[in-house]
């Protein structure tokens, strides 16, 4: 069993995304290219996005510290520390409004078709 401290990975990750020039910083804590279920810890300085991008497939974003907000064509989701937020099907965009992490799940190989 493998076992990790959010906490810990919040601190960690903001400091990292605080000093690279991109303002961001990401960690997959669970999963990869050999699992189905893939998380990972997204950490961005407010202000900063991860710009347009396709949907992941089936996949929620867990707000762990800060405030974000997802984009995906005229609408917008708020989301704030302990929150959740269903990633839509659509292209989307992540926004920190602040400082943030979040928690991305995905299960891989669910991308619906168009």
């Amino acid at each position: 069993m493998h076992a990790a401290s959010l906490t810990s990975l919040v601190e960690e990750h903001l400091d990292k995304a605080r000093s690279a020039d991109a303002g961001r910083s990401a960690h997959t804590t669970y999963g990869g290219q050999e699992h189905r279920l893939r998380q990972t810890l997204i950490a961005l300085v407010g202000g900063r996005r991860l710009g347009e991008h396709e949907s992941p497939g089936e996949a929620t974003l867990q707000v762990l510290s800060g405030s974000v907000r997802l984009h995906a064509g005229t609408e917008t989701w708020d989301g704030a520390e302990g929150d959740l937020l269903v990633i839509p099907s659509d292209r989307h965009d992540l926004e920190a409004l602040t400082d943030a992490v979040v928690l991305l799940t995905v299960v891989t190989g669910t991308r619906p078709a168009t």
